[in-house]
């Protein structure tokens, strides 16, 4: 398992494709088009090979990307598509595939082993394994597979212990974010407010979760906890900022307002839609709120982290990782609304905390998750493919 530091950006660039037949819309989705678009602008031909109509292709569109487009009915057993996608690599140039959605990499060892047995394919993990992958299907295909990139050193352990991938081919790699527009703190919480409409009044403490609406993110449970915290700081107010899980429906944003309604908070809640500009509404808070169930990298987190927020997080998934409980932000266990309501009195209470929480979450988060980061590692990663 490789950790290596990061280094300049090489001239020694050749074209590369990154695979996500994805129809949704979620982190997983949004870090394949902003990866995209960060090694083109790092001088790497890059194409991006997506479905026909989805939000993939619209985004990479927009930042005019290059976009093929592909179909895969029969998953992993598609020969036919497995054709497909090699006369597309085969058009652009392709060196290296990349993979960033685990249901794909069927396709792409298929591709690789009946079409183009010199192609590279490098996985960049977004999720985490679950149950152990260890048998002879997924160790055939991980084996053909040249690099794997996991976004923490505890999915890379994972990695290990889960599947028969080797070491010397596992790299850590940090997902990265575009954090100096998160930690520009040009724009005033006041000005923000303004953004998103938001008129709150004097002395109030705004909470926040940034991320779509889903029963795994935990809007309910923060709302739930805000019932109880008003009694007793009725200046608590709670922002969310997202959209419903595409293609799922608006039943659980509906059962979320309606417990708000229920619970007599409609004037301290506040939602607003997705946005493509979130460094806005972190700006807006006073505290940030990560309520996950299971998040496997928490960019939410890290993004409220570069802003210089106190951040109280679910003591689940990769979260404790990128969280230290007490330095870089508090923790509490999951769904367990005492401790949760403790932890926000905490930082009420404790204005220097707050501040500290903040100063040193920006400082792990500018150090760890830069973009600049993440292009330079696996650029080493690409150079050393052969």
């Amino acid at each position: 398992m490789n950790s290596a530091a990061a280094t300049s950006a090489s001239p020694a660039v050749f074209p590369i494709s990154l695979l996500c037949l994805s129809g949704s819309w979620g982190g997983l989705e949004l870090n394949t088009v902003r990866f995209a678009d960060w090694m083109r602008q790092r001088g790497w031909p890059v194409q991006v090979i997506t479905l026909a109509g989805s939000p993939i292709a619209a985004r990479a569109t927009e930042l005019k990307l290059p976009v093929a487009l592909l179909r895969n009915p029969w998953k992993a057993l598609d020969v036919p598509a497995a054709g497909r996608l090699a006369a597309l690599l085969r058009s652009f140039g392709t060196q290296v595939l990349i993979v960033t959605r685990n249901g794909d990499l069927g396709l792409a060892v298929l591709c690789k082993t009946l079409r183009l047995p010199q192609l590279r394919v490098v996985y960049q993990q977004h999720m985490q394994l679950g149950l152990a992958k260890r048998g002879v299907v997924h160790t055939l295909r991980y084996r053909a597979l040249d690099a794997w990139l996991s976004p923490l050193p505890g999915l890379a352990r994972q990695v290990l212990e889960k599947t028969r991938f080797p070491a010397a081919r596992l790299h850590v790699v940090p997902l990265g974010i575009e954090l100096e527009k998160f930690a520009d703190a040009r724009l005033t919480q006041a000005q923000a407010w303004q953004q998103l409409g938001l008129v709150l009044p004097p002395g109030a403490v705004l909470l926040g979760v940034i991320g779509r609406l889903d029963d795994g993110k935990g809007q309910d449970f923060v709302v739930e906890a805000l019932g109880a915290l008003h009694a007793r700081h009725p200046y608590l107010h709670v922002l969310f900022v997202g959209e419903s899980t595409r293609n799922e429906g608006n039943a659980y944003q509906e059962a979320v307002l309606a417990r708000v309604q229920q619970l007599g908070l409609s004037e301290v809640a506040h939602l607003r839609p997705f946005t493509l500009q979130p460094e806005v509404a972190y700006r807006a808070l006073d505290i940030s709120i990560t309520a996950s169930v299971n998040e496997t990298y928490g960019m939410v987190t890290i993004e409220a982290m570069a802003t210089g927020l106190p951040v109280v997080a679910s003591a689940a998934g990769g979260t404790l990782e990128i969280v230290e409980d007490g330095r870089t932000g508090l923790l509490y266990p999951l769904r367990n609304q005492a401790e949760f309501c403790a932890a926000i009195e905490r930082v009420l209470r404790e204005p220097e905390l707050a501040a500290t929480l903040g100063r040193q979450a920006q400082t792990e988060a500018l150090t760890t998750y830069s973009h600049h980061r993440q292009c330079a590692l696996t650029e080493k990663v690409l150079h050393g493919l052969g």
